[in-house]
């Protein structure tokens, strides 16, 4: 069975509806997670993107991984192309439903909208597959949260909302891509997953050479080098350079992209016609809300029942979780929460966003290495009177950055091995945005080795607090859409999520936090909803 298959399985509900915005009860249920530690040799490539045998207790989680996450099927593309038999926003429509008390709305009640897709034809679809996204707002008390999309495979689809705010509430719906769209975001992953290269320079003394490098390397009749890592097993190789040896290798660096669409298919990934629209209602898009009803069960915010991690109110994240997140709104409440500690912040550049914040909140540290380039780092500052060390690290390749030596390429799952951990010990995990042209065998066995790191760290050290950031949302041309489009980041933060469940690590939601709020969506979330993602991280730390 191939990976298009693997993500077209479809997993129903009892009451026959494919749900595929599935709130983190759903998360627990549709996944099993075992935990084990394994050792895997390092593989060479028999074919076009192959992967390490997995041991069969990872084979079975990535099996049901990938299960948990199967996507509606979506049509074939017309041929002749055109868009008139497509999703279109503009004709597309949504209503909300009555409630239980006819046309009154309580803090507590869950609201429901239903929506219904129609192509450019005015036609309404009569199959499911469009990736939607709604939440709830009021931008006078700034607040927001987001809803939950149920896909009921008939060109129809739910979304649900629970009242948090007394007063109005707006209703916004969007179609992130058409269903047509998503058969063309499968097709590249699982026929061009290298349409993000990358290369190498090997050097020796006078002599230097530039080859192709990737996860996933086409074979051909060129020898091929292998840097698989040896403690991790993460795959990566380069074509050899003619003249120079594997070990002449000195950096890696982004070397382009391959569009991969077929003629007319861009017309499925237009902004403002078909990608990250908003669909308009047919009648009202808000309600009002009034206070609880008497004798009422007041909702309980921490009961989890809401599916929901948390929402806005007056621009600041309140938790459903149970947990409290408290306010760090200076360099003294920074500091002293950080006191005495150490906070290792390992990912992408949505984490080197916080390390940043951290940095400019904290002027009294010096910046120890300066060597580390903008994009990549390393970083490291150290505030000597209270003794707060925080140090950012790119992870492993694949990194779409401009250069990066190879002496600096590690791996997250190395870096936490080698950490000794404890009480004073904060550790931050984010990683997504790199891997999501790759299939997600590649991302899942990352998470793999790097949760097997973190259970090592947890049995040696379990004190240690260890953070997860998730994926989010962010905005989209064509480029971005092709190589990081919302769809592969909301397989990625289910896959996420999953993984982690049942470990002793804390969860910083940023899809939620980015979909909640009323700012625009992008790849590096603006201030504000960073202050809020800091604040849940420092009230991890500090929860007193």
């Amino acid at each position: 069975m191939d990976l298009l298959q693997e993500q077209t399985i479809n997993m129903f509900q009892p009451n026959g509806s494919h749900v595929f915005l599935q709130t983190e009860s759903e998360y627990k249920e549709n996944s099993s997670i075992i935990l084990k530690n394994t050792t895997s040799a390092p593989y060479m490539p028999q074919g076009f993107c192959t992967f390490k045998p997995l041991s069969p207790v990872d084979a079975k989680e990535e099996r049901l991984l990938l299960d948990s996450i199967a996507w509606p099927e979506t049509p074939l593309l017309p041929s002749p192309f055109s868009l008139n038999m497509t999703s279109d926003p503009a004709h597309s429509n949504f209503t909300i439903l009555p409630g239980r008390s006819g046309g009154q709305w309580h803090v507590g009640d869950q609201l429901e909208v239903m929506i219904q897709i129609y192509d450019f034809q005015g036609n309404a679809k009569k199959s499911g597959g469009d990736f939607l996204i709604a939440r709830l707002h009021n931008r006078t008390l700034e607040a927001g949260v987001a809803g939950r999309v149920v896909d009921h495979l008939n060109g129809s689809y739910s979304a649900v909302f629970t009242l948090l705010w007394e007063g109005r509430a707006q209703i916004e719906v969007t179609l992130v891509h058409p269903s047509e769209a998503i058969t063309v975001l499968q097709r590249l992953t699982r026929q061009q997953p290298d349409r993000v290269f990358f290369k190498s320079i090997f050097r020796s003394g006078k002599v230097s050479e530039a080859t192709v490098c990737n996860a996933c390397l086409r074979q051909t009749n060129k020898p091929v080098c292998n840097f698989t890592d040896l403690r991790t097993g993460d795959p990566w190789f380069c074509y050899k350079p003619k003249k120079l040896r594997c070990d002449a290798r000195v950096s890696h660096m982004k070397g382009g992209f391959k569009n991969g669409l077929k003629a007319k298919e861009e017309k499925l990934f237009q902004g403002k016609i078909n990608m990250k629209v908003s669909i308009q209602a047919s009648g009202p898009a808000y309600v009002t809300v009034l206070p609880p009803r008497e004798g009422q069960l007041k909702f309980k915010q921490g009961s989890g029942k809401s599916g929901l991690s948390g929402y806005y109110y007056q621009g600041v994240w309140r938790p459903l979780d149970g947990a409290r997140v408290h306010q760090f709104n200076n360099t003294f409440a920074i500091s002293q929460c950080l006191k005495g500690k150490t906070v290792y912040l390992h990912g992408d550049s949505t984490i080197r966003q916080w390390y940043e914040y951290l940095s400019a909140a904290l002027p009294d540290s010096k910046a120890v290495n300066l060597y580390g380039q903008k994009q990549r780092g390393p970083f490291m500052i150290w505030d000597n009177a209270k003794k707060i060390l925080v140090t950012y690290r790119c992870h492993g390749p694949p990194l779409r950055f401009a250069s990066v030596p190879t002496s600096q390429l590690h791996y997250i799952a190395n870096e936490l091995d080698d950490l000794v951990g404890g009480k004073n010990t904060v550790v931050v995990v984010g990683i997504w945005s790199h891997l999501s042209t790759f299939p997600l065998q590649l991302y899942i066995r990352r998470l793999q080795s790097i949760r097997r790191a973190v259970v090592r760290l947890l049995n040696r050290a379990p004190d240690t607090l260890v953070v997860i950031r998730t994926a989010n949302l962010k905005e989209m041309n064509l480029y971005t859409t092709l190589t990081n489009s919302d769809w592969y980041s909301f397989q990625q933060d289910k896959v996420l999520r999953a993984v982690f469940k049942g470990l002793n690590v804390r969860i910083v939601d940023s899809w939620d936090m980015v979909l909640a709020h009323h700012l625009p969506n992008n790849l590096h979330p603006q201030p504000p909803i960073i202050k809020n993602m800091i604040d849940v991280l420092l009230s991890y730390v500090c929860p007193r």
